[in-house]
């Protein structure tokens, strides 16, 4: 029996569908948490798999003529994948290369043997007024996205406490690159996630548990032998980092807390535009005690192209995390900042001669990375444990579809009112509770196919 062009294209709608929910669903469980490299990848292809088969898309699966044969198809989907494929690669590319760009550049700015201005306040106020102006431009005047709903009490008690530990964590971090060198730097940041996990379960958000707590002393062992192999030891650059990774990691666990709870969301433009304002106040009182009476005019080397490119670099690091994310997933984007930092460790000690790199530093660096692994692993764990098998809400989802297909058939026969009643009230509210991202879709869908069906002759 051969089909219409019109009940082709449908049928590849509801095929693609399926696919789109399934991968869907794996994205969403892996994407809220760290993973391995090997899940990581797995989720960047199925993501991208998925945008090529998401209804709608105008992709080679939707526009296939019913004339041409399988092969012709086949070949047009692996076309397109490749092609979505290699443009994931470039922004990851895009991103790292941004990443350590901007981090060896702050060096480069602050250090007193390079550009020599020494002064990370100052800086990091320059970064936050550029961005602020920036997002109020997009928001304000070119209206590229709009602003959200901002009361009073969310701005004090939800983007003031915000601002504040983030622009502490931005002036104790770049604080640290006059008295320690890249590479010790980026090894330090291995102690982000034990920061992060104190810092839940101090608030709540977590809970102390032995094998998370056997990770995080593996990870603080490692961070220790690398200190003990660092050549230039400074013990305030070392406490300077140790404060901007524990006030970055209470920033991120107030984020959660404060801004879910109001159940806001913001964008990187919306949150630049709310946060950097402000962040830029709260710097201005250490700038004014610590780094105003320092500066004199005089003895300042200004260069408005440096400083420009300075701040729209670490601009458009703010917009590529968004895309990376976007176009692949939080899992990803986490792997690809371990193979930066390694990335930068060996880069530091051929930009800057000054960094050195001893057997301790790598030994001590790899053993703190086994932790992080296997700490992202026990949250892929919990998250998973925490779902439903992948087969079953996969099932689900076709057979509330299919519940769906049935019911507008009988709508077809004259019996509209009662099987929109049973679609409303059955398998919405039994997806609601354990699949509320699939329900929504499949409503949707079977919504657009019944409006599409009274419209068609």
């Amino acid at each position: 029996m051969m089909l219409s062009g019109k009940n082709m294209r449908r049928s590849h709608d509801i095929f693609g569908t399926y696919i789109y929910l399934y991968i869907d669903n794996i994205c969403t469980i892996s994407g809220n948490c760290s993973s391995t490299f090997v899940v990581s990848l797995s989720v960047s292809y199925l993501t991208v798999t998925a945008g090529g088969l998401m209804p709608g898309n105008k992709l080679a699966c939707s526009s296939v003529s019913p004339d041409m044969n399988n092969s012709t198809s086949t070949l047009g989907v692996d076309t397109m994948v490749n092609r979505q494929l290699l443009l994931t690669y470039l922004y990851l590319l895009f991103y790292v290369t941004l990443s350590s760009g901007v981090i060896f550049y702050n060096k480069w700015v602050l250090s007193p043997k390079y550009f020599n201005f020494p002064f990370p306040i100052t800086l990091t106020m320059i970064h936050m007024g550029f961005s602020g102006a920036v997002a109020f431009f997009l928001i304000r005047v070119l209206k590229v996205v709009s602003p959200v709903k901002m009361t009073f009490e969310i701005y004090a008690t939800c983007v003031i406490p915000i601002s504040a530990f983030f622009a502490s964590s931005l002036w104790f971090g770049n604080t640290a690159y006059l008295f320690i060198s890249v590479a010790f730097i980026q090894m330090l940041k291995a102690l982000m996630p034990v920061a992060t996990f104190l810092m839940a379960v101090i608030c709540g958000t977590d809970t102390l548990r032995c094998d998370v707590f056997l990770n995080m002393l593996l990870v603080s062992v490692g961070v220790v032998v690398s200190s003990y192999g660092e050549i230039h030891f400074n013990v305030v650059g070392t406490l300077y980092q140790f404060t901007g990774i524990f006030a970055e990691a209470l920033r991120l666990v107030l984020t959660q807390v404060l801004l879910q709870k109001k159940g806001l969301t913001l964008n990187p433009i919306t949150s630049l535009y709310y946060i950097a304002p402000c962040s830029f106040v709260f710097l201005f009182v250490p700038w004014y005690l610590l780094e105003q009476p320092e500066m004199e005019v005089s003895q300042i080397q200004f260069n408005f192209w440096i400083f420009f490119s300075n701040s729209f670099a670490a601009l458009a690091l703010n917009f590529s995390i968004f895309l990376v994310i976007g176009r692949t997933g939080a899992v990803t984007i986490r792997v690809a900042g371990v193979l930066k930092d390694w990335l930068l460790i060996a880069l530091s000690t051929v930009i800057f001669p000054e960094s050195t790199i001893t057997t301790l530093n790598i030994i001590g660096y790899a053993i703190a990375l086994c932790g992080v692994v296997m700490y992202n692993y026990l949250k892929v764990k919990d998250v998973h444990a925490a779902q439903l098998p992948l087969d079953s809400v996969a099932e689900r989802a076709v057979k509330g579809l299919m519940e769906k297909s049935s019911d507008l058939y009988a709508s077809d026969n004259g019996n509209k009112s009662s099987s929109l009643g049973r679609s409303d009230s059955g398998p919405d509210t039994n997806n609601d509770e354990e699949a509320p991202l699939i329900s929504s879709r499949i409503l949707h869908l079977g919504r657009s196919q019944h409006s599409n069906q009274k419209s068609s002759p």
